[in-house]
């Protein structure tokens, strides 16, 4: 029990914590995924009928047009990176980086710019392809996160906390 809790507070070990950082994005990914595709069944539609996870819970969606299918993917994944980025951040001061390099609010407005100027890259790359070449909205969304994790994570530890 001891060499776990010295494994999840290890903040020095660059294995462990880019394996901890991982774990946590996971954490933060899944908490943004669920928000982004709740939000674009529910409140603003992005959807269409043969998307996977449309399919896998039998759930019925609105169709709209692709250019307003783009509109609304831009609206679900700001509101879901808002919730997500929240998480993320409360988890890498908890388990992956030392805090303290800046003052807070300094640190969670950088960890904050840092993270949004990696989702504006991704939320456009991702509704390019949604409206562009009809995508679907699970592929766009996957193609933003990619890109936003690699973003992300040298912003991070290179930027905004104790490496």
């Amino acid at each position: 029990m001891e060499s776990l809790k010295k494994i999840l507070l290890d903040k020095n070990h660059a294995g462990i914590q880019f394996l901890k950082y991982a774990f946590c994005g996971g954490i933060a990914f899944f908490t943004d995924m669920a928000t982004f595709f709740i939000c674009g069944w529910k409140f603003f539609p992005s959807l269409k009928d043969d998307e996977l996870l449309v399919k896998l819970f039998h759930i019925d969606v609105e169709q709209v047009s692709d250019a307003e299918r783009s509109m609304n993917f831009i609206i679900c994944s700001a509101l879901a990176f808002m919730i997500s980025n929240f998480v993320a951040y409360v988890l890498n001061v908890l388990f992956v980086f030392r805090a303290g390099k800046h003052s807070f609010w300094k640190e969670f407005g950088l960890f904050y710019l840092v993270s949004g100027i990696s989702i504006t890259i991704g939320t456009a790359l991702g509704a390019g392809m949604v409206y562009m070449f009809g995508l679907s909205a699970l592929f766009s969304y996957v193609a933003k996160a990619f890109s936003s994790t690699m973003i992300n994570y040298a912003g991070r530890k290179f930027f905004i906390f104790h490496g």
